[in-house]
């Protein structure tokens, strides 16, 4: 079984994409909302509250805005959580890969795989790609916000073209594009490797 890595930058599209790889049967581990899920177990709300202190936790859920807060302007604090919820991704990820091991390949969906050396251990990457305002309209839209808030996110990640050279595949997401054309012809790629 093939492991790919399908990433991109805030607003390129990478769930609909998966979704699109979904239906050709091919299954996809969400790396982006199991570590939400994990925020909320037990043992690391509690590191997360020693980190951030007692105000990121709201009605006994973790305040994920509040944390995201913290971490967009203190490096180091964001290094704590990175070393905290990613061993508990990767663990998460090993056992979905084990209850998928019959398929042809799976994919691993995640915003920063480029960012955290995760892609060293994928077979192949599939690069989602849009332009800056196809990303920033779609941010404003899906998350309620602003501009300014979705600029400074996208500053936070890898742009485009440091992703670029390290991609297998790019898939460009710009609404005027025949993203399934796309999707089908990276499936029989990929499956012709195997």
């Amino acid at each position: 079984m093939l492991k790919i890595g399908v990433t991109g930058g805030i607003g390129s599209g990478k769930t609909t994409v998966c979704k699109e790889f979904e239906k050709l049967g091919i299954p996809v581990f969400y790396a982006d909302g199991v570590a939400k899920t994990i925020l909320n177990k037990p043992k690391v709300a509690e590191k997360l509250k020693i980190i951030f202190g007692e105000d990121i936790i709201k009605d006994n859920i973790v305040d994920r805005k509040a944390i995201a807060s913290i971490i967009f302007s203190d490096e180091s604090k964001k290094e704590k959580l990175n070393s905290i919820i990613h061993p508990e991704v990767a663990n998460e990820y090993e056992i979905w890969l084990n209850q998928h091991i019959d398929f042809p390949y799976t994919i691993k969906e995640a915003a920063i795989l480029f960012e955290t050396g995760t892609y060293k251990q994928l077979d192949k990457i599939i690069l989602v790609i849009a332009d800056k305002a196809t990303r920033v309209e779609r941010i404003i839209k899906r998350d309620n916000t602003t501009e300014k808030e979705v600029l400074a996110r996208m500053e936070n990640q890898w742009s485009d073209e440091e992703k670029i050279p390290l991609a297998d595949f790019i898939i460009t997401n710009e609404g005027n594009s025949s993203l399934e054309n796309q999707i089908q012809g990276i499936h029989n790629q990929i499956l012709s490797l195997l």
